[in-house]
């Protein structure tokens, strides 16, 4: 409910999920069902080998995406994928989001990373099985900590976020669409515009994130 009233979805578009890792069962959207419809009994919950556990919906269709990330990342426990205006054009552009500024660095440590664009033998095979090993094979090449860059843009497509539930996860999805436009405007701005210092960027994380961090109280 919090992705059209921020904003973030036209229609059906996108999806989120929550894991249990205690019965290893996640819960997903249905595939098409109006947001303004929906009701915690049409949720779909799937298992890990990607059985569908209970529901009388088909699940998303971006259900094995969802699928991998769980299975590689234990630390995930919610993810959202959106077709965020902003987020989305960066996208298509096939461009990372670069850390301009401290509101970036505040959520996310380092760019936000776009994917390669999918072959064509990964699209006519498990598409979006597939979308998910690009995914992770965007996050293992640049060494990311999926908790401290929570989001990555999948080429030609649009984005995923995700968090330690499926409340940060929609909450990392509508910081990432701020960051995106943020980082246009930026750029329209200053065309030959440079990545902030780094040591300013991660002063910013680290007093919000990790064992010393400080901003907020306890």
């Amino acid at each position: 409910m919090e992705l059209p009233r921020r904003g973030l979805v036209t229609y059906t578009w996108g999806n989120v999920s929550g894991i249990d890792r205690e019965t290893g069962c996640f819960v997903i959207k249905p595939s098409g069902v109006e947001y303004e419809e929906l009701t915690p009994e049409d949720m779909v919950v799937m298992d890990l080998n990607g059985n569908k556990v209970e529901g009388r919906y088909n699940p998303s269709s971006d259900t094995p995406t969802h699928l991998e990330l769980y299975k590689k990342y234990p630390q995930i426990g919610g993810i959202v994928h959106t077709h965020s205006r902003e987020a989305t054009a960066w996208a298509q552009a096939g461009r990372g989001i670069p850390a301009y500024g401290t509101t970036h660095a505040d959520y996310f440590l380092g760019e936000i990373p776009c994917t390669r664009s999918l072959t064509q033998e990964e699209v006519r095979g498990e598409y979006e099985k597939n979308t998910g090993l690009v995914i992770i094979e965007t996050l293992e090449r640049e060494s990311v900590n999926p908790l401290y860059t929570p989001a990555v843009l999948c080429a030609n497509h649009g984005p995923f976020a995700w968090g330690r539930d499926a409340a940060e996860a929609v909450y990392h999805a509508v910081v990432l669409e701020e960051v995106a436009r943020m980082a246009r405007l930026t750029e329209a701005c200053n065309p030959q515009v440079l990545p902030a210092p780094s040591y300013v960027m991660e002063k910013h994380f680290y007093r919000k994130h990790g064992e010393n961090a400080y901003y907020g109280q306890r």
